[in-house]
């Protein structure tokens, strides 16, 4: 599997290209912008698709390494967009809301997923524990909270080396504490946004849900492309195969010959004491 690729074409269909209102305008967006058409800043493309490569890249990377990339995204046009593409490629989301501290303060965000866990243990075993139907039903809708919060990152353990981030001004926290912790941040960036916070930044519409589907296929794309380089590939793993079997195939070859040497040589041991037994039964006759 290959970093995916895309054209002009298809972002233009998606309506990357689409900014906010003109009132809603950053300065610092000025470069990524073509111009305006009916109140509406219009984004170039042409900058947009080179960084857009840059940012697969990078991701590619991040997952060819072996590192853990984290999806955010809280607005409702987005949320099961990237929960779908993070369970797609085997990462991790945040789609409800973003808690202080979510990255920074790692260890108290830990024990809160313990704490999850533990209690979808004791509701499993209400009856064990002698749990009253209050007890149950006050513990399953803390449940219900805890897992919108925590849900996409029960199984992170620690945090991630990379984060996905879809509106970078609605994500302001979560940028933050990905810059504090020096992590590469790959973030969609409107025509609102600040670019200068982003590693990767990649200007384009951020609210299009057609929009932000393709740029979460392209990004699931690169990170299996990455997990697929890490563990060798599919023609790796063939080629590892064909070798691993050659290997064997000689090997077992070796042992074959080296058999039947030792028996030859056994059969002419053998042979030779035959004849000298039998010379002496012959010289015992005669005698």
């Amino acid at each position: 599997m290959a970093l995916p690729k895309f054209t002009m074409k298809q972002l233009m269909e998606a309506g990357v290209h689409f900014g906010h209102h003109t009132r809603r305008w950053n300065p610092q967006m000025t470069p990524y912008v073509y111009g305006i058409k009916d109140k509406i800043h219009i984004i170039n493309l042409n900058k947009t698709a080179p960084l857009l490569h840059n940012a697969l890249v990078a991701l590619e990377a991040v997952a060819a390494a072996g590192g853990k990339i984290l999806f955010v995204a809280t607005k409702h046009q987005a949320k099961d967009i990237v929960k779908d593409a993070a369970e797609r490629c085997g990462q991790f989301y945040v789609n409800h809301r973003w808690l202080g501290g979510m990255m920074t303060n790692w260890q108290t965000v830990s024990q809160s997923i313990r704490r999850l866990k533990k209690m979808e243990t004791d509701v499993e075993n209400a009856e064990k524990l002698g749990l009253t139907k209050k007890e149950v039903l006050n513990m399953t809708r803390e449940i219900e909270k805890l897992r919108d919060v925590f849900g996409g990152i029960l199984e992170m353990h620690g945090t991630p080396q990379a984060i996905i981030v879809i509106d970078v001004p609605r994500e302001y926290n979560a940028v933050l504490e990905a810059k504090n912790l020096d992590m590469p941040i790959i973030g969609i960036c409107d025509t609102n946004a600040n670019p200068e916070l982003i590693n990767y930044p990649i200007p384009g519409n951020d609210d299009a849900a057609r929009a932000i589907g393709l740029y979460c296929d392209l990004f699931v794309d690169a990170i299996l492309s990455g997990i697929e380089k890490r563990l060798g590939g599919t023609a790796a793993r063939k080629i590892t195969e064909d070798v691993a079997l050659t290997d064997a195939d000689a090997i077992e070859e070796k042992a074959i010959a080296r058999e039947a040497r030792e028996k030859s040589k056994a059969s002419e041991a053998k042979a030779v004491k035959r004849d000298k037994a039998e010379a002496k039964i012959e010289e015992i006759i005669e005698s």
